[in-house]
């Protein structure tokens, strides 16, 4: 991007000043950057059918407001890189365990003593213009009931989407892993979408994955792409994260991405990690190992048609035969 005039400091009319430039080197490129993209998206032009996408394989820990911090930070460096819709992992404010759920649980307000994780996310969001995927956190309603909770929040910051899992994760296989999160959680009753301005987005939990009439509903509201922030561990993870992935993406011909937390070697629960993107053709387009990073990718939304033209399954299905209801919205 050329800058053809001088560039203000943020909110004011004022010329920079030295120990403006002193806090933050980078942060005229992001200006420029962040003012291109606004006034391309008012300007009443095309928007484009490809956007990037930024899934952060963050390391999580117990003390919740380290968490927080470097979930900051590491949502500030994939916007860095200039891209428009970044997704945390599943529980990134604590650890992901039955009997931790309800001490790291928030009641979701706009307050940030009640609810600092949804806040920040909000004021992060609006602050770096990106759409955020706040994988989900430990939700506490009114009712004093427990959900795990996804937020996602618009470039201006708002509340756009909440999906609370819909499929708990109650598993035992003897020998290897026994788990049960309704033990303390409560189910959560809605399939969830958003739209932004390049696309419909689905977004559902972890366990949710394995539920391929979910992914579908998502589609049938028109998504193009499909998140799911999830924790699979040491046992599912290598038979089955990406083997799901690919199968949603195959599926309903569209983008699936997946944000794992990275693996802890001092926690209880050990994530599998490789959070990864695919595309409609059921091809891994990025993927890591277990470590803390951040999986970028471009999604080309154009893709997206040609796979559902090329392949028309969802007009070729035996509706006399067979149908997928939607009972509850």
């Amino acid at each position: 991007i050329r800058v053809l005039r001088p560039i203000q400091a943020p909110f004011t009319s004022k010329p920079l000043n030295p120990s403006f430039l002193r806090f933050d080197s980078s942060l005229l490129s992001k200006i420029a950057f962040n003012n291109f993209r606004k006034m391309s998206s008012s300007s009443g032009e095309n928007i484009s059918k490809t956007f990037k996408f930024a899934g952060i394989q963050l390391l999580v820990g117990d003390d919740k407001q380290k968490n927080l911090e470097n979930a900051e930070k590491k949502i500030r460096e994939a916007a860095a890189n200039g891209v428009h819709l970044i997704c945390l992992p599943e529980i990134f404010n604590g650890p992901y365990q039955s009997s931790s759920f309800r001490e790291y649980s928030e009641v979701i307000s706009q307050d940030p003593k009640t609810s600092p994780s949804s806040c920040l996310l909000s004021s992060l969001a609006k602050e770096l213009n990106v759409y955020l995927i706040g994988g989900s956190i430990p939700e506490r309603d009114s009712s004093d009931k427990i959900y795990n909770t996804c937020l996602v929040f618009d470039s201006k910051g708002s509340l756009v989407a909440k999906h609370r899992k819909m499929h708990l994760f109650d598993i035992d296989v003897p020998g290897k892993i026994t788990f049960k999160e309704s033990s303390t959680l409560t189910a959560g009753n809605s399939v969830t979408t958003f739209d932004t301005e390049h696309c419909t987005i689905g977004v559902s939990i972890c366990y949710d994955i394995r539920f391929p009439e979910l992914a579908q509903l998502a589609r049938n509201k028109g998504a193009k792409m499909l998140v799911y922030p999830g924790a699979f561990n040491m046992t599912t993870g290598p038979a089955h994260w990406e083997l799901l992935g690919r199968a949603r993406a195959v599926d309903n011909q569209c983008y699936v991405a997946m944000v794992s937390p990275a693996r802890n070697p001092d926690s209880s629960y050990q994530a599998w990690g490789h959070s990864s993107v695919i595309s409609p053709w059921g091809e891994v387009l990025a993927t890591t190992d277990h470590q803390p990073s951040i999986v970028y990718s471009e999604i080309d939304l154009s893709k997206v048609e040609e796979f559902r033209q090329n392949i028309p399954t969802s007009k070729q299905k035996r509706n006399d035969i067979y149908e997928l209801v939607h009972k509850q919205e």
